[in-house]
């Protein structure tokens, strides 16, 4: 019983450290100021039937609240693991708002906006 308490102390540590350390991605942090160029630049519309081919490890868009993002240079980095895949391609809303995420997430999602879903 002690083991596992330890255990599960140990696992929510370790979760706490990959929750709250700022990480940049492999490709490069593209930071605030390319978020607000990416917000000023006419927004791209994509159907859901293209979005639905980038459903890879190696290339990942999610819809987000009717935006799409390219998050493909996170995959590898999202603490989360694999999850980020399971609506790979698809609408990720309701896991993407789920309780696992710090509220850094939401700013961090901005980097990846590439357009809007077409309605």
């Amino acid at each position: 019983m002690v083991l596992l308490v330890a255990l599960a102390l140990f696992l929510g540590l370790f979760l706490a450290v990959l929750v709250f350390n700022p990480r940049h991605r492999a490709s490069g942090h593209k930071g605030k100021a390319q978020a607000s160029l990416n917000n000023d630049k006419a927004s791209k519309s994509y159907s859901k039937t293209e979005v639905s081919l980038h459903n890879k490890r190696t290339d990942c868009w999610i819809i987000i609240k009717n935006k799409v993002y390219d998050v493909t240079s996170y995959v590898e980095e999202h603490p989360g693991g694999d999850a980020i895949l399971a609506h790979a391609g698809d609408d990720s809303t309701e896991g993407f708002f789920g309780p696992q995420h710090a509220t850094r997430v939401f700013d961090m999602i901005e980097d990846f906006y590439i357009g809007d879903l077409e309605q």
